[in-house]
């Protein structure tokens, strides 16, 4: 199957963020059916979020 790149939205800031191909690939190689619905920055700081939650 021919991955392209998509443009999607995120739900925390709004922006557009791309979902590569390469990216699409891993998605499907690791059985994972659902798109990222975050960028790449929201997915880095709700981590952080809950790692800081973690060591309190």
């Amino acid at each position: 199957m021919e991955f392209e790149d998509k443009t999607l939205v995120c739900q925390d800031c709004g922006k557009e963020f791309t979902f590569t191909a390469g990216e699409q690939a891993f998605y499907k190689e690791k059985g994972l059916d659902n798109e990222p619905k975050r960028c790449k920055e929201c997915r880095d700081k709700r981590k952080a979020a809950r790692e800081n939650k973690e060591f309190k």
